[in-house]
């Protein structure tokens, strides 16, 4: 008598699966077809919000702009590099010109003093040099504060008041620059028309004017000017 065949060991014996088995589970994502993009990146052409301009606030997937190498849009209200230049101009010409104001003020004390120790024998532009020095020296404190007073209305507001500080402090510099100009050909004399003298206060001149006029020209012309005058709301 031999043993009963076990149904699991006879390979004629058909086999039946356990109750609920659907197969192993799935671990991978499904093949992705020739040609297709990778999964989980939209179609090439396709921005991933969809057809049309990008939604406000979307930034795309590196952070910084909707495609990779694209431009940044500037930012709505940001104060224009034309502005922030002619402010740090102002403080740059409120240090030039208040160094200047010292130095005049202390060969005008200078002139006083030879002028008092004899008064026969000082020249004629000894005299006009303490009379004006003095109070040239006082009108150049009085501008760089107007200059400092133009640099921080610039820096923190935007309106035609800071607008107009701007302008009327370079301009008086302007002003006060082509007076020396004149002043000092004048008290120099037959000297001023010689070529190295005469190069020197040309010098002196340009020196003094080179801010203010390129301040001017950042807030006369296109994005200094449209910051402080363009309708605000």
């Amino acid at each position: 008598m031999s043993a009963p065949r076990d149904p699991w060991s006879d390979p004629a014996t058909p086999t039946e699966p356990g109750p609920g088995y659907t197969g192993p589970p799935p671990t991978l994502p499904p093949p992705t077809p020739y040609g297709a993009p990778p999964y989980g990146v939209p179609p090439y052409g396709v921005p991933p919000y969809g057809y049309g301009p990008p939604p406000y606030g979307w930034s795309g997937p590196w952070g910084t702009a909707p495609f990779p190498g694209g431009p940044v849009p500037p930012r709505a209200g940001r104060r224009p590099g034309q502005v922030v230049g002619a402010a740090v101009l102002s403080f740059v010409q409120a240090v030039l010109v208040l160094i200047a104001s010292l130095y005049v003020w202390f060969f005008a004390s200078l002139a006083q003093m030879a002028i008092e120790e004899s008064p026969t024998a000082a020249p004629t532009q000894a005299y006009e040099f303490a009379r004006e020095g003095g109070v040239l020296s006082i009108v150049q404190v009085v501008s760089v504060v107007l200059l400092v007073a133009a640099g921080i209305l610039a820096l923190s507001r935007r309106d035609r008041v800071a607008w107009l500080a701007l302008l009327t402090a370079h301009g008086v510099q302007l002003v006060l620059t082509a007076y020396w100009w004149a002043q000092l050909t004048d008290l120099l004399g037959p000297a001023a028309a010689t070529e190295d003298v005469g190069g020197v206060i040309a010098v002196f001149s340009l020196f003094f004017a080179a801010a203010p006029v390129v301040a001017l020209g950042l807030v006369l012309f296109g994005g200094g000017r449209h910051w402080f005058t363009a309708p605000q709301g």
